[in-house]
């Protein structure tokens, strides 16, 4: 009997846990009722867009005046085209060269300065495409008093809007003298490039930055005197792919056929803008026949656009026009205007300036 009672037990206790089990679930979960409306959704906020990562905009321009290895000067070799060296006049332990126009110029006062000028605008941001215009200055200058004061070069780059980066080496300090110096070397002006893009990254004060200006392009702007260092860039300077322009700014006194065959071979990948006086008048005209000759299509007068394959001829007006070229050519900040006609390459927002 008792067996049975146990054999019983047995059989009842699943039924019966399961039965309490099926139970509990149901009391734990509240009936809903029939007239009860469902709880209004809360509305999700959007996640916040991943902001990118690299390097801000400057929010102020930064300037600096720099010793270069890869200089334009000094200079011990030989003049291009002769078996004269270039420093060929001696006073004492002194060491000078002889001008076009016979005047000595010695090399402790007019061919030992390595410093270039680099300047950024603010707003300047290496996460969109830039340029590096490299300005050659003329006869007679010096990158204080001239290339930042008188021509307001920095300043042009500056009001222009456009992410330009800015460097000009000192050339012949303070000379009536146009000598290239080491620009004549095959190759100095690939590691001049090479150098001043690692400048330019310590100066904007971001590693991230290097990249960036390792990869822009090149905008060469001469003025006067400038032309021959433009010249050999062209010609022998081992960088011809990252010149995306030139711009002439009544700077065309000979060399025509180095840059007649520049354009040939970058005829759809580059442009050439030559402003010019009667300073220039005839050697824009032998350059304008090159061209003819070579095929290369070419336009009198300012264009819309600075776009690859435009190689245009401005004339300005008289000699006494030369002097004030940077600041009035075509019209007042010529520099600023052109540097506005090259596509691609605006800040996407202009930093408010300091103070304001």
């Amino acid at each position: 009997m008792k067996r049975r009672a146990l054999l019983l037990g047995a059989l009842l206790m699943p039924t019966a846990a399961h039965a309490r089990t099926t139970k509990q679930k149901a009391a734990q979960k509240p009936a809903a009722k029939a007239t009860e409306k469902p709880a209004p959704s809360k509305a999700v906020a959007p996640k916040p867009e991943p902001q990118p990562v690299g390097p801000p905009p400057l929010k102020e321009a930064k300037t600096q005046l720099v010793a270069f290895n890869a200089s334009a000067f000094p200079y011990r070799g030989i003049v291009p085209d002769s078996r004269k060296p270039f420093l060929d006049a001696q006073d004492g332990r002194r060491r000078g060269h002889t001008t076009l126009k016979g005047d000595v110029c010695w090399e402790d006062t007019t061919y030992s300065d390595r410093r270039s000028l680099l300047y950024l605008p603010p707003g300047y941001n290496p996460q969109l495409p830039g340029l590096i215009v490299l300005y050659l200055h003329g006869q007679g200058a010096t990158l204080e008093r001239d290339v930042m004061a008188r021509q307001a070069v920095p300043r042009q780059v500056a009001d222009s809007g456009q992410n330009v980066a800015l460097v000009a080496p000192q050339l012949a300090f303070d000379a009536a003298d146009s000598s290239a110096g080491n620009f004549w070397k095959p190759g100095h002006f690939a590691a001049f490039l090479d150098e001043a893009a690692e400048r330019l990254m310590r100066l904007y004060g971001d590693k991230r930055a290097g990249a960036h200006f390792n990869a822009s392009g090149v905008v060469i702007v001469s003025y006067s005197g400038g032309y021959l260092s433009t010249a050999y860039a062209l010609a022998h300077g081992g960088a011809v792919h990252r010149i995306k322009g030139v711009i002439l700014m009544d700077s065309l006194y000979g060399d025509e056929e180095k840059f007649a065959a520049w354009a040939a071979a970058r005829r759809k990948l580059a442009f050439l803008l030559s402003a010019f006086t009667e300073s220039t008048r005839e050697e824009n005209a032998m350059l304008q026949g090159l061209l003819a000759k070579r095929r290369i299509p070419h336009s009198s007068g300012l264009p819309t656009a600075l776009t690859p394959g435009t190689n245009a001829f401005v004339p300005c007006g008289g000699w006494e026009m030369h002097g004030d070229f940077m600041t009035r050519a075509w019209g007042p900040d010529p520099l600023r205007q052109a540097l506005t006609m090259i596509p691609g390459y605006p800040q996407a927002a202009r930093t408010a300036k300091k103070g304001a």
